[in-house]
């Protein structure tokens, strides 16, 4: 998968935005808009690209274990963050549903009455 596979897929998802807040080569993925919370960073200097998911701690400890392109979340908490070289031969069926489980995990966590508007 390359950049602009992971920023579409990630943009395809229901109240999504994304935006620079950091700096202009950290490209950030935000769920509930404004107001939500950060799903995904995507790194666009990154050699191999390279983006920052959110992860079940145990299910991050397998990943890790399984595949040399997923790594503890580079410069965020290593329990709850894998970092992924995304556009080095990882399975694009297996990148897609990491993002969908971080998105997951992140709307879950939203404030009941932003996920009430959201779905209003």
């Amino acid at each position: 998968m390359n950049i602009e596979e992971f920023r579409e897929y990630c943009l395809s998802l229901d109240h999504v935005i994304e935006y620079f807040p950091f700096d202009e080569v950290t490209l950030v993925f935000k769920v509930g808009y404004e107001e939500g919370k950060i799903f995904a960073l995507l790194s666009l200097d990154a050699n191999p690209p390279s983006a920052n998911l959110k992860c079940d701690p145990e299910r991050a400890i397998e990943l890790r274990e399984s595949y040399s392109q997923i790594i503890p979340g580079f410069h965020m908490n290593k329990k709850h963050w894998n970092t992924v070289f995304i556009d080095d031969g990882l399975n694009h069926k297996l990148l897609k549903e990491m993002i969908q489980h971080s998105y997951d995990l992140v709307y879950k966590s939203l404030t009941k009455k932003l996920r009430d508007h959201l779905e209003g």
